[in-house]
């Protein structure tokens, strides 16, 4: 069950109308790595969830939290589209509509009647496909750090884009949750390590045996440059504590691919045959 209180969980209110500006704060409410993507996505691994206790309410809390970003990011968007003042008491230029709707995102007026959506910068529909809820909680986890350092990087160049201090009061609170989050997933991975519910690789309970070991630890050296070989994925102990990482250059451990002759039907092209006679002989087979 869900419940709506009216305050919002942070000011949102900028000191003037920038049309310009709300096109571009879509893309931290509908774009890949926005708000509507983290709510949905926490929301459903919470919902999903098969494991009861700290985890499960623990996503259900931050999912919830960032359904109040989506109304917080919203309703700015609906007050940056606000009429803008006239640029002159007499403005008879069209100066005022020119600054309304040179930069703006004409659907903002034109469909939603002044007013945000779910689409990135560009009016891309925000999609269901941005959100992953595998069942695996440390895979979950590792996506969830890395949808946080990617939506607080776009918050923080949107910090650079206004000097509209009201807009800048709500960026500074949303990368400081995303701060908090980051350490809050990071902390959630360990916590699954020290719970002993999952660890390196994931998924951890899949048999190591069915795994080449050969592979396991080998850094393949698959491109010229030799530096890739310099760090810690190359060389020394591996995280999963059991062995050490080695590199080798890339070879090739299977045969030349000889694929059958298609289906003369589908008339893909091959040598030359008699394609009727193959048709029917195709016929008589699947009869």
């Amino acid at each position: 069950m869900f419940t709506h209180q009216k305050p919002l969980q942070f000011t949102a209110r900028p000191d003037a109308p920038d049309p310009a500006f709300a096109r571009r704060f879509q893309e931290v409410l509908g774009g890949k790595w926005g708000e509507m993507t983290v709510a949905m996505q926490y929301l459903y691994q919470g919902w999903n969830c098969r494991l009861p206790g700290k985890y499960k309410d623990m996503l259900m809390s931050i999912g919830t939290e960032e359904l109040s970003h989506v109304e917080m990011i919203t309703t700015m968007i609906d007050q940056l589209l606000d009429k803008a003042p006239p640029m002159a008491p007499d403005d008879t230029t069209g100066s005022t509509q020119a600054s309304e709707f040179g930069q703006q995102n004409p659907q903002q007026t034109i469909v939603n009647g002044g007013g945000a959506y779910p689409h990135d910068s560009n009016g891309v529909p925000w999609s269901g496909a941005f959100v992953t809820a595998s069942g695996n909680l440390m895979a979950d986890f590792h996506l969830n750090v890395t949808a946080e350092m990617q939506g607080r990087l776009q918050v923080a160049r949107l910090f650079h884009m206004t000097d509209d201090q009201g807009v800048k009061d709500l960026i500074r609170f949303l990368v400081t949750r995303d701060h908090m989050h980051q350490m809050q997933w990071l902390s959630a991975i360990e916590e699954l390590k020290a719970d002993g519910l999952d660890g390196v690789p994931t998924p951890e309970a899949f048999p190591l045996e069915e795994e080449f070991d050969e592979f396991s630890h080998t850094f393949i050296q698959a491109s010229d440059g030799e530096a890739a070989t310099e760090g810690s994925w190359a060389s020394g102990p591996a995280p999963d504590g059991r062995g050490d990482f080695r590199s080798a250059l890339i070879e090739a451990h299977g045969q030349i691919p000889e694929l059958a002759p298609g289906d003369p039907r589908l008339y893909g092209t091959q040598e030359l045959q008699e394609t009727k006679g193959l048709i029917d002989k195709a016929k008589d087979a699947l009869s």
